[in-house]
């Protein structure tokens, strides 16, 4: 990990761990019902002053917090075309396999390439420290893998420009 990624993780660290602090809250609205408020909405007074913890304009991370649920959602650093095209790609495909993450979301927040949705009973069933290393490990490799994704995409582009060149010797 980067000198200069290094703080960044551990404020969203630190931030996240603070907000994990989440209680069963039953609808005002509807009996029976326990939908997540950052969700929902349906109670204002349930919801928590929202955080964004920015690297850079290109690099940030939104937490809103609420008193069942916490929604997290991560803008991916993409420096130019090709990463945001492979960055689209690699999230999209994480999304659409997004009932086998658990607390993954299938559509971000606009503006965010990625979200994920913790609430009350996936911090009763899972640990709450392994939630965050979780988050904190997904928002690390993310990055690399997209760089290696990169470096394979110009390889391979290298490789067939070369053979389409030897073709006119």
């Amino acid at each position: 990990m980067s000198n200069s990624l290094r703080p960044y993780l551990a404020a969203v660290r630190s931030t996240l761990t603070a907000a994990m602090t989440l209680e069963n809250f039953s609808s005002q609205v509807v009996e029976r019902h326990n939908k997540p408020e950052v969700e929902a909405r349906a109670t204002p007074e349930a919801l928590l002053n929202p955080l964004v913890i920015s690297r850079n304009e290109n690099e940030r991370v939104l937490i809103e917090p609420s008193i069942n649920s916490i929604r997290l959602s991560i803008k991916i650093k993409q420096a130019d075309e090709i990463e945001r095209i492979l960055c689209h790609k690699f999230t999209r495909f994480m999304m659409m396999r997004a009932e086998n993450f658990i607390i993954l979301r299938r559509k971000p927040v606009s503006g965010y390439d990625i979200s994920f949705l913790i609430t009350n009973f996936h911090s009763e069933t899972m640990l709450k420290h392994k939630l965050v290393d979780f988050i904190i490990q997904f928002m690390e490799e993310v990055d690399k893998e997209i760089s290696e994704m990169k470096l394979s995409l110009n390889a391979r582009a290298r490789i067939v420009a070369e053979s389409y060149l030897t073709t006119f010797d």
